[in-house]
């Protein structure tokens, strides 16, 4: 079993930063990005988990359900990760999508 605690580090502080922006922020663009890295987190598991099928796009539940939507999405990836390399390859999306939003 691979050790998945530096990408749910990662993503629970994001969560934390995105709780903790002021709602100009979050409008700003700092939710979509977060809806976009929740997005593209639910797919790869689902490629994982049911390869071949078509991916479904995780809803946006608006800008104050990005925190949650983050959470939920990188802890459904981290019960299909099979190596370092692809929590490595997970923790690195995180933190740039992190970035982008500002926060």
């Amino acid at each position: 079993m691979v050790d998945t605690t530096p990408l749910t580090q990662a993503v629970d502080h994001f969560a934390d930063r995105l709780r903790a922006a002021p709602q100009s922020r979050l409008q700003r663009g700092a939710a979509a990005e977060a809806l976009a890295l929740a997005q593209e987190l639910a797919q790869w598991a689902q490629r994982v988990e049911e390869p071949g099928s078509e991916p479904r796009q995780m809803p946006d539940a608006g800008m104050f359900a990005a925190a949650d939507q983050i959470l939920v999405a990188a802890h459904d990836l981290a019960l299909v990760l099979h190596s370092e390399h692809e929590v490595f390859e997970a923790v690195s999306l995180v933190e740039e999508a992190r970035k982008r939003a500002g926060v």
